[in-house]
């Protein structure tokens, strides 16, 4: 699910945008189909071929000069790498709410707090009422729990979530599951201090219901979300966060997986603390 096409909340803050719903084209299973046409065998061999070599080249430069003794002390706060490149810094190992929490005083802290709190914002979680207050409370600076809480009731409705498959309570109906889960793919800060941070989460996910009647079939989605932090009482918490599309790739050459295939997997396969 997505939070929004690209847009922010009136009056500087806050986030509450709306899901897609997409209509099958045509009967059965709207996961299935044929695989979309307009490309040969031979291009796609070619296209594996160049991503493994892409991928044999990367990792025999990440695996070389391992003897470079000029990194300084305080690299921590100031890593000599690319925007996406990891820093080597050890996630958080406590939670708060199920949301990673106690968040480094740096760069590394403040970038890996806004793509776990990246991953919050958009999850199935947030439709629930009584998880989204839980959500609202840990990752927002105080003085905007109420007004966000608000917002967000105001865009969630029970009229919302019926439009998407969801009963009031957030929960899909029965023989079908709702999916939405965000993956962050890298993250840059574009202004630091000590206690203020201005962070970009580039992410992709999955958003929709998987069932054989569903309407709102899961698809992906590719977004930018730019989170505003403060630091406060020891962690990282956000004041304002907004969303915008892309950067997205070409489409791959998938073929969709059936919706008892898609719901399966979302249930088996959990989610992850996320690193700088």
């Amino acid at each position: 699910m997505s939070l929004g096409d690209e847009h922010e909340a009136s009056g500087g803050y806050g986030g509450t945008g709306q899901t897609r719903t997409r209509l099958p084209d045509g009967g059965g299973d709207p996961y299935g189909g044929a695989r979309r046409g307009g490309r040969s065998s031979s291009r796609s061999l070619v296209t594996v071929v160049g991503v493994v070599v892409l991928l044999i080249a990367a990792i025999a430069f990440a695996n070389r000069g391992g003897d470079d003794s000029s990194s300084s002390a305080d690299s921590t706060d100031k890593p000599e790498t690319s925007a996406t490149a990891p820093s080597g810094q050890r996630p958080v190992r406590t939670t708060a709410a199920g949301i990673p929490s106690g968040f480094p005083q740096n760069r590394q802290g403040a970038e890996s707090a806004a793509a776990n709190y990246a991953v919050a914002l958009v999850s199935a979680d947030i439709l629930k009422p009584a998880r989204r207050t839980e959500i609202v409370r840990q990752i927002f600076v105080a003085d905007k729990h109420a007004s966000l809480e608000e917002r967000f009731d105001r865009a969630y409705t029970k009229e919302f979530l019926n439009d998407i498959g969801l009963d009031e309570n957030g929960d899909a109906r029965e023989g079908q599951t709702y999916v939405s889960r965000t993956a962050p793919i890298g993250t840059k800060l574009t202004s630091y201090s000590a206690t203020a941070v201005t962070a970009e989460v580039w992410c992709t996910g999955l958003y929709g219901t998987a069932g054989e009647k569903s309407t709102n079939p899961v698809t992906s989605d590719w977004f930018t979300m730019t989170l505003q932090l403060r630091w406060v009482n020891g962690d990282w918490k956000v004041e304002s966060f907004a969303q915008k599309e892309g950067p997205a790739p070409v489409p791959g050459d998938n073929k969709a997986s059936s919706a008892d295939e898609m719901a399966k997997a979302v249930e088996e396969y959990g989610g992850f603390t996320y690193a700088r």
